[in-house]
């Protein structure tokens, strides 16, 4: 059963992104989910927020040359996991060991199920995998 109460924040300019990716989330049974498609929504959510977000889904090309994106997901207590993806675009120097429980990223042009999976695992390690077999004797 998925947390109910994790924080999930989808940050691109494309609403077809952001429409999809809450579908994946969506579908892994994650439904608080607040989608955002400037740089200033998401960092007013970010900086005003009572609490912190668990998951940031951000599309690089969202911060431009406007903000150092990898400096501030990694220094902002506000985001607990955060996935970059089309990292390819962004030219992100190497994430520190450290680190990289805190931040991944994807060269995906957008992540897909499989991938918000796999991030889910970390966030939330009660939600069972979609598909697993489960036997009862």
């Amino acid at each position: 059963m998925s947390n109910k109460s994790l924080r999930i924040l989808i940050a691109d300019v494309q609403h077809f992104n952001r429409l999809r990716i809450e579908r994946c989330f969506n579908q892994l049974g994650y439904y608080r989910v607040a989608p955002v498609q400037s740089l200033e929504e998401l960092l007013t959510l970010v900086e005003y927020a009572s609490e912190p977000f668990d998951v940031l889904v951000i599309n690089c090309a969202l911060a431009g040359d406007t903000l150092d994106l990898l400096d501030f997901c990694l220094d902002n207590r506000q985001l607990l996991r955060v996935l970059i993806y089309d990292g390819q675009q962004a030219r992100l120097p190497p994430i520190p060991a450290s680190e990289q429980q805190k931040v991944q990223v994807s060269h995906a042009l957008i992540p897909d199920l499989a991938s918000i999976q796999g991030l889910m695992t970390l966030v939330d390690p009660q939600q069972p995998f979609v598909g697993t077999v489960i036997s009862v004797r």
